[in-house]
């Protein structure tokens, strides 16, 4: 049983504002979640607790938990209950940030460890990604970023030596790549591809990920005026992170 002090603090987060109902009650929880005075693994009131203690129809209150289940706020058990999900960190998947900020930014721990930093000359694909001829030199790296010294990012990246000279030198002086990248060659346009990927055997021993479990990939390229500095592969383990997104409209 859900204890009524639960109830009350949902009762009182709902605010008189013009939205729909469902929506209130969904901010009303989220805010509970946010603010941690739901924990995660905590039992959250039922459908008929919260139709008795709100005061709204049963339908009102079964979509607000069937949305917040879908966009991973709650776990709905079937004959056992609804719970708080365990919150997955995220990284702004529209805009290009330093993981080191993002993480500190959640009051944790940043650190890294370099797998490979090297010159070496470009293939093809790599050759085409940059804007450079095929065998030209350009920069490699490959990272991993950790949080709290859990592996939360494989970062592999191709740098154009035009744009970025000293690249090696100081990744290997432990600035992160984008500390470096932005102060040389300002970021004026970046694109990005999205998809989700089954990890390979390599993947999952640095990233510590269980059998079979999948990975978020990032391609991320990024110009400074009309030349391609960087193209990138970031790595996420697909339990642990989320991928956020927010534009706006002007149609």
């Amino acid at each position: 049983m859900v204890s009524q002090q639960i109830l009350s603090q949902l009762s009182a987060a709902i605010s008189d504002t013009p939205a729909p109902i469902y929506q209130r009650v969904k901010q009303a929880i989220i805010t509970q979640i946010r603010t941690g005075v739901w924990q995660p693994h905590q039992r959250v009131p039922s459908e008929s607790e919260l139709v008795n203690e709100l005061g709204v129809s049963r339908m009102t209150i079964n979509r607000a938990l069937r949305e917040l289940t879908s966009e991973g706020f709650l776990i709905r058990m079937q004959g056992v209950g609804t719970f708080v999900a365990e919150a997955k960190v995220y990284t702004p998947m529209l805009e290009v940030h330093n993981i080191a900020d993002e993480i500190a930014e959640r009051g944790h721990r940043h650190s890294s460890k370099i797998l490979l930093c090297e010159a070496r000359p470009a293939n093809g694909d790599q050759a085409m990604q940059l804007g450079i001829t095929r065998g030209q030199e350009m920069f490699y790296s490959q990272i991993v970023h950790y949080e709290n010294d859990l592996p939360v990012q494989i970062e592999e990246r191709c740098v154009n030596p035009l744009t970025a000279p000293d690249y090696l030198r100081e990744v290997f002086n432990h600035n992160t790549p984008y500390d470096y990248l932005i102060k040389v060659a300002p970021l004026t346009a970046g694109e990005h591809r999205v998809e989700a990927v089954s990890a390979s055997e390599t993947q999952s021993r640095y990233l510590q990920l269980k059998e079979h479990e999948p990975c978020l990939v990032i391609h991320r390229r990024t110009w400074s005026g009309n030349q391609v500095v960087t193209s990138a592969r970031l790595i996420y383990p697909g339990s642990r992170y989320q991928l956020f997104g927010r534009f706006t409209s002007h149609g």
